[in-house]
């Protein structure tokens, strides 16, 4: 018995199952049952079906002898699934990447629910990736699994069939099917969610949904779109047959109301001919199975203009239906114009201001700092400020941050607020801008001004064009946008050679690239005992502990939190002698810790400089952050915790395979990352022979003497590099507190290790 039976019908896509099919067959997980229904297509889909049937054993070909429609071919798949769970893709959409394998991980994490509810994506045609807009409502936050009435927005959410995975034994036991006709999905759907005893949801992008430029059926106008009011039928067909269920009917009328709406509404579906008619029978349709006049339950209600659009559909006043829509057209154009003269008034009075102020001189003596996206005083751009007004004390310095920032700089820094007169001032006559991330889009470079990107890591996971294949990994599918910014650098900062060669490929421009090292990490080399010790005693850090920091990096295609590892556990295993410093990636600022307090686990997540933390530890553990190559600077123990690997490298993608090159011991699990520390194996040889490799590839220039090198070359107009970068071997980095005294290590490696 296969863990997923996936279930493709196929009818006119020739031109996209392959990719289809691929998506499927490729995934990493490969315990699945690829079910391809051929729906009597006319073109080549039937052939294809069968090449793939052929060579792999997993697929099994199924042709109908007519045309039937998307259920019935659905359904000829279903009474052929062996799998424990059904996954429904239709032939023109895609697997993303890593997503059978996520799926089984979060219903193992979640006890086999009977539904589980993933995200997708919207591809179009010109090559735009869109997530849905609802993804939030898929947060991993709370129970495990649940039933809908714990999370009832899940009905407010797209009711098809492909960004669910079932289990079988709950479908077989509601004797599910899916019914002829367009729309066959929600009456499927409804009964699925309504029914099931219990629910799961996976923050993840599963399904890459295609939005063809022509040939969909939401496309297409036809009289079939009036199928729409018989799937209605059979939904509270199903509601009468399930007085338990009799709740929702509210919330199902509602969401009825709102999809006979938003059809009547697209003139691409229902032919002139047939919108009185479809209206009469929507009418008719809302009045019969309207529930009784009470709470209308705890999802998500319609706006006063929606209640009055559904009202009269209901009383079937078709003209009047027909003026408010005029109406409600006119009220958002004027509304849109209302906010332009309202709250854009002050905006193009600003951008007024910016373009009078780039035709006045620009201040040589003026320079403009940010760092990750108006943060506070941090990582680069902080450390080549500080040095500026070290060897440049004529020079001013500002720096862009939100207000609640403003107390991380220092006193002699002007903080500027974004948006503000004094922003776009300064935006248009600082001779130097300097930044991590970028500036305002607004910002028109003017000649003569000087722009820095320091970045702010080096790139392990894929960056710029390199992620145009990830869309559910990438922040933004502007990649024009991107290369706009980067035409507009003068200078990039890069750690090492390694950097140096991604983000020439990755963000191709004319700018010069200065292979420095990163200035933030000048602080490892500057540092003395006594200021490690006070760092500890400030944090907390009890002596005579280990400290080990852990600092996992974010997963792009997940809006919650993940949870990592179980540190009452990891602490208990570890016993008195160590400490935990938990630092929360900076996407997931400002949620809620799931983790129970313990005297030992100190949260650092809002610890304004990350360099400090590496200071006061002993070790780092973390995943795939960049942090590591930092870390690897100070010359200390570091452990890779990937437990994850393959999932990370399909979603996001990687420059290389860490498992091959870490920069110290490797656990896979977390039993593994116990042993390790517990047998002494994160400070052996083994796995100082693995950091020095490491720090050979990608220290090479943090030398502590980065930020003056960018500082000379950049604001003082020095050509040749200066200071000289001091070799690896003569680096004598930030000492680490006095450890305890180590216990002995066993002769041998236990579970853990220092690969896979």
């Amino acid at each position: 018995m296969p863990r997923f039976s996936v279930i493709v019908p196929a009818y006119k896509v020739q031109a996209y199952l392959q990719e289809s099919l691929d998506s499927v067959l490729s995934q990493s997980y490969p315990d699945l049952e690829l079910i391809a229904v051929d729906d009597a297509s006319p073109d080549a889909c039937g052939s294809i079906i069968d090449e793939y049937a052929a060579r792999d054993p997993r697929v099994t070909a199924v042709h109908l002898a007519h045309n039937l429609g998307l259920g019935p071919a659905r359904n000829a798949g279903l009474a052929r699934a062996g799998g424990d769970y059904l996954i429904f893709l239709d032939g023109d959409d895609t697997l993303a990447p890593g997503a059978l394998q996520a799926v089984t991980d979060r219903l193992k994490a979640t006890g086999s629910p009977d539904v589980l509810v993933y995200d997708y994506a919207r591809t179009f045609w010109t090559g735009e990736v869109v997530r849905d807009r609802l993804a939030h409502r898929l947060s991993e936050e709370g129970p495990a699994s649940f039933r809908l009435a714990d999370r009832p927005a899940l009905l407010g959410m797209l009711m098809v069939v492909w960004n669910k995975a079932y289990r079988r034994e709950y479908v077989e036991r509601e004797g599910l099917t899916f019914p002829p006709g367009f729309y066959e999905d929600t009456p499927w759907t409804y009964p699925a969610l309504l029914a099931a005893e219990s629910v799961a949801v996976l923050d993840r992008v599963c399904v890459h949904y295609r939005q063809r430029r022509t040939g969909s059926i939401l496309t297409t106008s036809s009289r079939r779109h009036l199928d729409i009011l018989d799937q209605y039928e059979r939904v509270f067909a199903f509601l009468g047959t399930r007085p338990e269920l009799e709740r929702w009917r509210p919330a199902v009328h509602r969401r009825m109301a709102e999809h006979f709406c938003a059809l009547y509404a697209d003139p691409r579906r229902l032919p002139r001919a047939g919108r009185a008619e479809f209206f009469a029978r929507a009418s008719t349709l809302l009045r019969r199975h309207r529930p009784p006049v009470g709470p209308a339950g705890r999802s998500p209600s319609p706006t006063r203009t929606d209640r009055l659009r559904h009202t009269l559909m209901r009383l079937g006043v078709r003209r009047a239906y027909r003026v408010l829509s005029t109406a409600r057209r006119a009220a958002l154009a004027a509304g849109g114009g209302a906010l332009v003269l309202g709250r854009g008034l002050r905006e193009t009075l600003l951008r007024l201001h910016y373009r009078i102020q780039r035709l006045l001189p620009l201040r040589p003596e003026l320079a403009v700092f940010s760092a990750y996206w108006h943060g506070g005083y941090a990582c680069n751009p902080a450390a080549i400020e500080a040095k500026l007004r070290e060897l440049a004390p004529r020079m001013r310095t500002a720096w862009i941050c939100e207000p609640e920032h403003a107390a991380t700089l220092p006193a002699t820094t002007t903080a500027l607020r974004p948006g503000s007169a004094a922003y776009w001032t300064a935006l248009a006559r600082a001779t130097y801008l300097t930044t991590n991330v970028n500036f305002d889009r607004a910002l028109v470079k003017r000649p003569g001004q000087i722009l820095v990107q320091t970045q702010h890591g080096t790139p392990l996971k894929r960056v710029g064009l390199d992620l145009q294949d990830r869309p559910a990994a990438t922040p933004t599918t502007d990649f024009a946008g991107l290369l706009r910014g980067a035409d507009q650098w003068d200078y990039l900062l890069s750690a090492n050679r390694h950097s140096t060669l991604v983000w020439e490929r990755a963000l191709p421009s004319s700018y010069t690239t200065l292979e420095y090292g990163y200035p933030r990490n000048d602080a490892f080399h500057r540092a003395t005992r006594s200021e490690v010790l006070e760092l500890r005693e400030r944090l907390g850090i009890a002596p005579g502990s280990t400290a080990i920091l852990y600092a996992p990096t974010h997963r792009d295609y997940r809006r919650s939190r993940p949870d990592h590892l179980d540190f009452e556990r990891v602490l208990r295993d570890l016993g008195p002698r160590f400490t935990l410093l938990t630092r929360t990636h900076l996407t997931y600022a400002g949620t809620t810790p799931t983790w129970e307090p313990h005297p030992r686990l100190i949260d650092v997540s809002a610890h304004p400089s990350v360099e400090e933390l590496c200071l006061a530890s002993d070790a780092l553990v973390t995943d795939y952050s960049s942090l590591m190559f930092d870390y690897a600077t100070l010359d200390r123990p570091i452990v890779i915790h990937a437990d994850d690997w393959e999932a990370y490298e399909a979603a996001r993608g990687t420059y290389f395979d860490l498992r091959a090159c870490p920069p110290g011991a490797v656990a896979r699990t977390e039993d593994e990352l116990v042993d390790i520390f517990a047998t002494g194996h994160w400070q052996g040889s083994r796995s100082a022979q693995l950091r020095a490799s490491f720090r050979a590839r990608f220290c090479s220039y943090d030398d502590g003497h980065a930020a003056e090198r960018v500082v000379r070359r950049v604001f003082l107009g020095q050509a040749v590099p200066v200071p000289a970068i001091v070799p690896l071997e003569e680096r004598r980095p930030a000492p680490a507190a006095p450890a305890p005294a180590p216990e002995p290590s066993p002769a041998h490696l236990g579970s853990g290790g220092f690969g896979f």
